[in-house]
């Protein structure tokens, strides 16, 4: 036992920073020694503190405790058995094999991030995806930044920035994850949010009141949530053709990624839950000058935000200053371009995402029967899982789940804090969900690993 373990201490008794630090060192390997040090430099100071209170004090256990907070923090790979395909705290989308090495290829070395290899001579980051773009989205040009909040700013400062005007529908105003919301945002660019509509309702006439007052007309995604019921929109359609009327700009954030509508890879057509999702290739018909969309979400890439559109509207934003503090590093451009290329080349359903989405119910459930077999207290259950990240709110997926019945805490954590790669499930009814839909087939021997050892 370590020989700080467990003794209540007096002053006299506390242990130097350097002894209680080479004790705990051991027990948080992967963590610094200087982070280790700091640690219990903190709990014994808060044990000084407590004495001098006449409060008991163990500047172990406070030590221990700061560390196991710091070590949960330590990024790491983990298990995604929520069912969520897209879990934005778990990083969205997990990217392509061939992605990956892209990606390590130009963070280990070098690379043509800025050079024109033929002649040594300066060339821009986006030259490449620029390549991609246009065939794959039908869009004049396009480039892309470090997510789609980055895009719709600089693509609001490019067109609006200054005092500019812009007209959103109060029914779109949308708050997006960590509480930001549209109207900051929008304030941030330079622009002037001019409401229009209600909530429920906005109909294409509310725009025709006010776009010869306004510098662009803009549509969002409806991040997370939907309207139902008594409830009414102005198309895209209508707007590209109102804002192409006056002269003004259209901007189209279609949020998720989904590059097109018709989902021309899947042999059967678009699946029931994809709904009416807004495709980019089809944003980008209706004439809109800027569309915008995520990267690590339907489209199944790294975290980037795409612009694509009209050559001198995606040239406005590729050049003003905002664009360069939003660029994307080299590898995620690898990444990303690898992703596209993978569109290209009529592979789309070997992207995770897509190979999570479309397995069958039939699929999952043998799988989930595999993970199960021959486990006490624990069952193969019918359950929904949903796309997530704010992409086709309300809508789900047939899947199912392997159930570990008892205490869903205590099999939290022997699945996700004890385990050396922790498995992420969700917890309900008294029970443990372990969605196999969202958990690589590759990975389903490590998560029967992890739950035997939970379940011993």
């Amino acid at each position: 036992m370590p020989r700080y373990a467990d003794a209540t201490m007096d002053m006299r008794s506390l242990p130097s920073t350097d002894a209680l630090a080479g004790e705990l060192a051991g027990e948080y390997p992967l963590l610094p020694a200087p982070v280790v040090v700091g640690a219990c430099r903190s709990a014994i100071a808060d044990a000084r503190s407590e004495l001098v209170a006449g409060s008991p004090a163990d500047a172990a256990a406070t030590a221990r405790e700061i560390l196991s907070g710091i070590e949960a923090t330590r990024p790491r790979r983990v298990i995604n058995a929520t069912g969520v395909l897209l879990h934005t705290n778990l990083g969205r989308a997990p990217v392509h094999h061939e992605a990956v090495a892209a990606m390590a290829g130009l963070a280990e070395s070098w690379g043509n991030v800025e050079v024109d290899v033929r002649t040594g001579r300066r060339s821009r980051r986006s030259d490449y995806l620029a390549r991609l773009l246009p065939p794959l989205t039908g869009a004049e040009a396009g480039f892309a930044v470090n997510n789609n909040a980055g895009a719709l700013l600089l693509s609001l400062a490019s067109v609006a920035g200054g005092g500019g005007r812009v007209a959103v529908s109060r029914g779109e105003l949308i708050e997006i994850g960590g509480s930001f919301r549209l109207p900051e945002l929008m304030a941030s660019s330079g622009a002037q949010l001019v409401e229009v509509g209600t909530t429920n309702r906005t109909r294409i006439q509310d725009f025709a009141d006010v776009v010869d007052s306004v510098d662009a007309v803009l549509k969002v995604h409806p991040s997370n949530y939907r309207i139902d019921g008594f409830a009414e929109e102005a198309s895209a359609d209508d707007l590209a053709q109102l804002a192409s009327r006056a002269d003004v700009a259209f901007i189209h954030d279609v949020g998720s990624g989904l590059i097109d509508a018709t989902t021309p890879w899947i042999p059967s057509g678009p699946p029931p839950w994809l709904g009416d999702e807004p495709g980019v290739a089809q944003a980008v018909r209706t004439g809109a000058d800027l569309v915008l969309f995520s990267g690590d979400k339907l489209l199944g890439g790294p975290q980037a935000g795409v612009i694509v559109g009209s050559a001198s509207a995606v040239h406005r934003a590729e050049v003003h200053p905002m664009a360069r503090a939003l660029r994307l590093d080299g590898g995620t451009i690898a990444a990303l371009a690898t992703t596209l290329q993978l569109y290209l080349d009529q592979r789309v359903l070997s992207i995770p995402f897509w190979r999570m989405a479309t397995a069958t119910p039939e699929d999952i459930a043998a799988r989930a029967a595999d993970v199960a077999k021959g486990l006490a207290m624990v069952s193969v259950e019918p359950v929904d899982s949903v796309p997530g990240a704010g992409s086709v709110p309300g809508r789900t997926i047939a899947s199912f789940a392997v159930c570990i019945h008892g205490d869903p805490d205590r099999t939290w954590a022997r699945l996700a804090s004890d385990a050396d790669w922790p498995v992420i499930g969700t917890r309900r009814d008294g029970a443990t969900y372990l969605d196999l839909r969202s958990v690589a087939p590759e990975d389903d021997a490590r998560l029967r690993s992890t739950l035997e050892q939970a379940l011993t």
